[in-house]
């Protein structure tokens, strides 16, 4: 029997230790962690986001701070935002949400944040300790952590002599996910769009990470039988069964047909998507503690 995985569940888990977490550093210290989201532009999306993040905030007891900014607003002003938000002893994690307006320079603007308080994890100082192994002051990318979660909770702690295929090469997931599962001592693979034959490399995999943007790519005849299959893409399909003009949310995985195959699966929606927000909360406390020199909780 195929476990579906239920990433709302484990996301409520976590935003549940974080709020614990959080009531203990504020009983001991007096100051609850501060977490400081900016937002620049009208992008209905990236709006929703942003609200969801400062609702999950505010439930785990942080102080949570946004900054709207118009659309107009120049690279100067946005980088002085930041450098004001890096020297602000209340906050500890500050967030930048993506993609910015066209004129601006998002890479300056992420690596302009301080890497202690970059709890998106995009800087290149918490890459570097990633790939590193420096899991005790670095701060992990949100997705990857929590699409990491996920595998912990179905293969356990360590990976060794697992074969994990991760399909996707971004900076912002692909890379950061590879660089956890070696951590866990699994036998790791990058697949991306320049990989000669990637359904036979996908059937070499007890671990299957599909993170490439393209809808329902991964078939059932991709799937080693038993295998966790992770799917973090999120693509928006026509679906007529609907009505006219209406939508459906699918992943990178065929859901149903890969289901009947693996060992465990995460479905799309409801899968990886609450962990990411769940972990943007952790990376918040851990930022907090280790701002109070204070040994920071684990998750």
């Amino acid at each position: 029997m195929t476990t579906v995985i239920d990433g709302k569940k484990t996301a409520a888990s976590v935003v549940e230790a974080v709020t614990v977490a959080a009531a203990a550093l504020e009983r001991d210290t007096g100051r609850r962690p501060g977490l400081a989201v900016v937002i620049v532009g009208n992008d209905p999306a990236s709006h929703a986001y942003v609200s969801s993040k400062s609702r999950m905030a505010k439930q785990c007891g942080f102080k949570s701070v946004q900054h709207t900014l118009a659309e107009e607003t120049s690279q100067q002003e946005l980088m002085e935002l930041v450098a004001t938000l890096n020297a602000d002893p209340e906050i500890d994690g500050v967030l930048v949400q993506l993609p910015l307006p066209k004129h601006l320079n998002s890479e300056a603007v992420i690596q302009s944040i301080l890497p202690e308080k970059d709890v998106d994890g995009l800087h290149v100082v918490n890459a570097g300790k990633l790939a590193t192994g420096d899991a005790e002051t670095g701060l992990v990318s949100c997705t990857p952590a929590g699409a990491m979660i996920l595998v912990r909770q179905i293969r356990g702690p360590d990976l060794s002599g697992l074969n994990a295929l991760v399909i996707g090469r971004s900076n912002l997931f692909g890379k950061p996910m590879a660089q956890l599962l070696l951590a866990a001592n699994a036998t790791v693979t990058i697949g991306h769009s320049k990989s000669r034959d990637l359904p036979a490399l996908a059937r070499q995999a007890d671990i299957l990470v599909a993170a490439v943007g393209r809808p329902e790519m991964v078939k059932a005849d991709w799937v080693k039988p038993g295998a966790t299959v992770i799917d973090v893409g999120i693509n928006r399909v026509a679906a007529p069964e609907k009505g006219e003009g209406k939508t459906r949310l699918v992943g990178d995985v065929a859901f149903a047909e890969c289901a009947a195959v693996a060992g465990a699966i995460s479905p799309v929606p409801g899968g990886v998507g609450p962990m990411t927000i769940a972990m943007l909360m952790a990376n918040t406390v851990i930022a907090a503690y280790r701002a109070q020199n204070k040994p920071a909780p684990k998750f």
